[in-house]
């Protein structure tokens, strides 16, 4: 038996309203969460329009019954860093004037695929084997308002076409459940004087897979308690009139990351000939959202995890896109995007966007419309962290002299941004010593 795809009846109407003017077909992608029973679409979102260039009439005729693969899986890349923990991209929407010729499906199903590799080759965090690796091609024939829903396996290159449920319904995210946690981050990343070939952002991609270990093997605290993996995260909460209290909607959640090692594993050291070091600090703000039909912990700890790896991880490639995009001249101190939240309306949930400080409010807003093909409020605009310039952008000489010139104790810095430094030490060899210690984490626990 295929998948059940539970479907917000917003979605529904938003297709059908889709007016194809004149073109052969129109896609897009859906955008929700898998879960082991079924999974909910919560978005759609159409792919904007190429820019045409001046070029013959016969070509752009052409280019009508032609899937740009490079330009949809581009989309997909960018809608995906606008998803907070938790929501993926379910897979694609057509729709068309006619039925799919054979041709076409098959361009879908490379499309499929292509976008599935394009995720994981910029993903911090591996695929466990329990997730559902199903993804769906909803095709809508306008003429004769006929639905086909199939699923592939994109875990599977030789996956043929499932046939799938798709069932819409009313308020299927409204009392979805949010996780909130802020985490300080200060990642040391050597530059390689060895590895020439090696490029900045590889680099830099390789030390945040050494720093996503720690964050993989922390431990999560919600709402101040350890919970069992497999027990169901509403557990222990109250119910009124059938329903979880309001208060239970919103977990706070808390990482311990472990610094220290047990006592039967050895301590070892490597020197690395740098030369030059990248340092990201600050702290990062991290929100995932879940289904309310019976949750587990461990789902919840995975979206609340995989959040933090991917805004990290989109911030350092957003950067690494402008310093190439407007040709920044090479400094010691960048400052990384912030993190902006907007509602989706008639849902619980709230999407995301990056920001840079000279970035206008108007501009966040038209990068959501083209992304998402949904108006949002400037008013709604919720800047999740705020810039403490005076030491994002102090420090010249020494990280020394950037610590001392931040205002207020440097035991608790203000600032709620993530920093973005490089220390180039041309002409000397640095060594750089990873000790990694034996002991364990301790918790205390206070109570009446």
């Amino acid at each position: 038996m295929g998948r059940t795809y539970i479907v917000e009846e917003t979605v529904g109407q938003y297709l059908s309203n889709i007016n194809l003017q004149g073109k052969s077909f129109v896609s897009g992608f859906l955008i929700g969460q898998c879960s082991s029973q079924k999974d909910y679409v919560i978005l759609a979102t159409r792919t904007p329009p190429k820019e045409e260039k001046n070029e013959n009439l016969e070509h752009s005729k052409a280019e009508l019954y032609t899937l740009d693969e490079e330009w949809a899986t581009e989309h997909a890349s960018q809608v995906s860093r606008m998803l907070p923990g938790g929501l993926v991209v379910l897979g694609i929407f057509i729709i068309t004037t006619l039925e799919l010729a054979d041709d076409f499906q098959n361009a879908l199903r490379r499309l499929i695929f292509s976008v599935e590799k394009s995720m994981n080759r910029k993903r911090l965090w591996n695929v466990t084997e329990e997730e559902v690796s199903e993804r769906v091609i909803l095709h809508i024939c306008s003429s004769t308002k006929k639905l086909s829903c199939r699923t592939y396996d994109v875990h599977d290159p030789k996956s043929s076409a499932r046939p799938a449920d798709w069932k819409y319904q009313s308020r299927v995210s409204t009392s979805w459940l949010s996780l909130e946690c802020t985490v300080h981050i200060n990642i040391h990343i050597p530059l390689s004087a060895t590895s020439v070939s090696y490029t900045l952002e590889k680099n830099t991609k390789s030390g945040l897979t050494r720093w996503a270990k720690q964050i993989d093997n922390g431990v999560y605290l919600i709402n101040g308690q350890v919970k069992g993996e497999d027990s169901d995260l509403l557990e222990g909460q109250k119910k009124s009139r059938g329903n979880f209290q309001a208060t239970a909607h919103s977990f706070d959640v808390r990482v311990l990351t472990q610094l220290l090692l047990n006592s039967d594993h050895r301590s070892t050291a490597t020197v690395q000939i740098c030369s030059g070091s990248v340092n990201l600090r600050g702290d990062v703000k991290c929100r995932a959202y879940i289904h309310s039909n019976r949750p587990k912990v461990k789902d919840a700890v995975q979206a609340v995890k995989r959040d933090i790896l991917n805004t990290v991880a989109d911030r350092c490639e957003i950067l690494f896109e402008d310093l190439v995009l407007n040709e920044i001249p090479e400094k010691k101190n960048y400052e990384l995007p912030q993190r902006v939240f907007v509602p989706l309306p008639g849902s619980a949930i709230m999407l995301c966007d990056y920001k840079f400080g000279d970035e206008s409010a108007e501009e966040i807003r038209d990068h959501f419309s083209e992304m998402l093909d949904h108006e949002i409020q400037i008013e709604d605009l919720e800047i999740a962290e705020e810039i403490n310039t005076a030491c994002v952008t102090s420090a010249i000489k020494s990280e020394t002299s950037l610590t001392n010139t931040c205002d207020g104790p440097t035991e608790q810095p203000e600032r709620t941004t993530i920093g973005w430094k490089i220390q180039q030490n041309i002409g000397a060899i640095a060594a750089f010593a990873v000790a990694v210690l034996a002991a364990g984490i301790s918790f205390h626990y206070f109570s009446d």
